[in-house]
């Protein structure tokens, strides 16, 4: 009877047993796995295009005449006013140029004055037969001769106080001024070709220079019957990614045939003159509209060697493996997905590594 009693025992026990291992096997079959919908809003796609900074004016300043750099009034790098003085050339002989003109000046106006007087007495005289006709055509030959030097006199004189203006090279427009590349001493020859002392940079609006591809261009067109947007965003990938906001205010009228692209200009403001001239920037144009997109986890996309995928969930819970086509990333955390899934599936968001094409799970939606 015992052993009858023992045996009874471990079969119900191994009954129970086989029960919950059958329980646990369905467990373990459809483990609760994290999903989500497509976030569904309107978007506005953009490409990045590599481009340069350069400032809205810069100036050669430049000596054309001949002397010595006397002194410079400004200190290197430094912001300037419109018609500040910036360099001095020794103006002693363009000054005494001015003077001799000026004498030479005066004297002509008065032989042209003289002139004039003498001309006036011989028509008198010869209204009355009191002088020969070749005295009166002499007298007025003399009247416009001496017009004549008044001019001559007068360009001189204009030509001596522009060199002498010369020697004073002043700031065309407010900006900033490079080290000068002559110390004060120097002897400069700039009559012959001219010498270059600085350069100085208008910064208070700077332009962003890119190129974008001819056939993005026409898409552009296409897609919105014109240019959709006029403002762009200005950012560098090192150290941070500040934005600055642009306006694009030149479009080329040719696309170049070496490179199929188009030149686009954008102004930016540079109240704080972080930019500067010549640097490297990355703009980002945006180019078209989606009403209704579909976003989703940047996190939950896979890649191999056929491109993006993810896991859907179909309607028997079971995870379906499906490659979809994916665009920009947007607010750092959510892609756009161009096509390969619907708006009201739902999508393995985290724990990718522990689902498999066809397996069962217990969808749990965030």
């Amino acid at each position: 009877m015992k052993w009858f009693k023992f045996c009874l025992l471990c079969f119900v026990c191994s009954i129970f047993t086989g029960c919950n291992d059958d329980l646990l096997s369905g467990y373990e079959a459809m483990p609760p796995i994290t999903v989500a919908k497509p976030v569904v809003r309107d978007i506005t796609l953009s490409k990045s295009y590599p481009g340069y900074v350069s400032a809205q004016n810069s100036v050669n300043l430049v000596a054309r005449v001949n002397g010595y750099l006397e002194d410079s009034f400004y200190d290197a790098g430094s912001k300037v006013e419109k018609g500040k003085l910036l360099f001095l050339i020794e103006p002693t002989q363009y000054q005494d140029e001015v003077l001799s003109a000026e004498s030479s000046l005066e004297n002509a106006i008065a032989k042209r004055d003289y002139a004039q007087n003498n001309y006036t007495r011989m028509k008198e005289a010869s209204a009355s037969n009191a002088i020969s006709e070749i005295d009166l055509i002499e007298a007025k030959s003399q009247l416009v001769a001496a017009e004549a030097d008044v001019k001559n006199a007068e360009a001189s004189l204009s030509l001596a106080k522009t060199n002498l203006s010369y020697c004073y090279v002043k700031a065309p427009f407010r900006g900033r001024v490079t080290i000068g590349t002559l110390s004060n001493g120097n002897y400069v020859n700039g009559s012959a070709s001219p010498v270059v002392l600085a350069t100085i940079f208008q910064e208070d609006l700077m332009y962003a220079y890119f190129n974008i591809e001819d056939n993005q261009y026409l898409k552009m067109l296409w897609d919105n019957k014109q240019m959709p947007f006029d403002s762009v965003e200005v950012f560098f990938d090192s150290p941070t990614r500040k934005v600055y906001k642009g306006k694009i205010d030149y479009i080329a009228p040719n696309i170049d045939l070496s490179m199929g692209t188009l030149r686009l200009r954008a102004e930016i403001k540079n109240h704080n003159g972080e930019l500067k001239d010549g640097m490297f920037a990355n703009v980002m144009l945006p180019y078209t509209k989606r009403d209704n997109a579909l976003l989703i986890d940047d996190a939950s996309i896979g890649f191999d060697q056929l491109g993006s995928f993810i896991y859907v969930i179909n309607d028997s819970s079971e995870v379906e493996y499906r490659h979809i086509t994916v665009g920009e990333v947007f607010d750092d955390t959510l892609r756009y997905v161009v096509s390969g899934l619907d708006k009201g599936e739902m999508y393995v968001s985290k724990a990718l590594l522990k689902v498999r094409d066809g397996m069962k799970v217990n969808p749990v939606l965030k």
